[in-house]
């Protein structure tokens, strides 16, 4: 009977601590497979991430909510579109609100997902109420989405609604209003007007607004008193 390998000897501690390390999704699946020992430590592992990142994999609802069932220290999550193409959609925005770790997530990032709408990630951001940072940049969402965030995320720092062309003044003023802690806003291509621009000034006068090359150099004693 051939002896016990050397790897096998080490800790379920140690091991996971080693697949902490491991960036590759299909490294950490193949691990996973050698034996339940190796399951167990690719599951504590996960357990351990503060920071996961999706982009340039090719993932989907079942897999991505895979994942997100033991990362339960998580903070800030990317599932961004990658270059092979990203198959997330509503139901899997969905099954990733039910994960113990949203509640605590300070950032995601949901950059160039085509395949949501405003029902997969309000039923997202009603649980993130930690949030600082978020990236819904190059997606389809509408005002329903920034009413949802201007409700259930009161620490919003920053927000990136690059390209978001469905987004109307009336979202962007009800977000501002209500995210008093918010200190960036990125909408560039979106179609609303600079006088909407000059109105989220007069709401938060700190507000630093993207593109810079806006014409919004707007003395701050020309604006109303609310």
């Amino acid at each position: 009977m051939e002896g016990e390998a050397e790897i096998d000897r080490l800790p379920l501690d140690l091991l996971a601590h080693i697949f902490v390390l491991i960036t590759s999704f299909t490294d950490l699946a193949q691990a996973s497979g050698v034996c339940r020992k190796w399951k167990q430590g690719v599951k504590q592992s996960l357990g351990r991430r503060e920071s996961l990142s999706f982009a340039g994999w090719k993932m989907d609802d079942d897999s991505t909510a895979r994942q997100l069932r033991y990362a339960y220290s998580l903070k800030d999550l990317d599932i961004s579109r990658s270059r092979w193409g990203c198959q997330i959609t509503d139901i899997g925005l969905y099954r990733i609100s039910l994960a113990k770790c949203i509640s605590n997530l300070t950032s995601i990032s949901l950059w160039g997902i085509t395949g949501i709408t405003d029902k997969g990630v309000v039923q997202l951001i009603s649980r993130a109420n930690s949030l600082q940072y978020l990236n819904v940049g190059g997606t389809f969402i509408t005002d329903e989405s920034l009413y949802a965030i201007a409700n259930s995320c009161p620490h919003l720092k920053t927000i990136v609604l690059w390209s978001c062309r469905q987004v109307t003044e009336n979202g962007l003023l009800v977000l501002v209003n209500s995210c008093r802690k918010l200190e960036s806003i990125n909408v560039w291509g979106t179609r609303v007007p600079v006088e909407c621009f000059i109105a989220l000034l007069t709401i938060s006068p700190a507000l630093k607004i993207k593109p810079k090359a806006l014409p919004l150099n707007v003395d701050a004693a020309m604006l109303p008193v609310l």
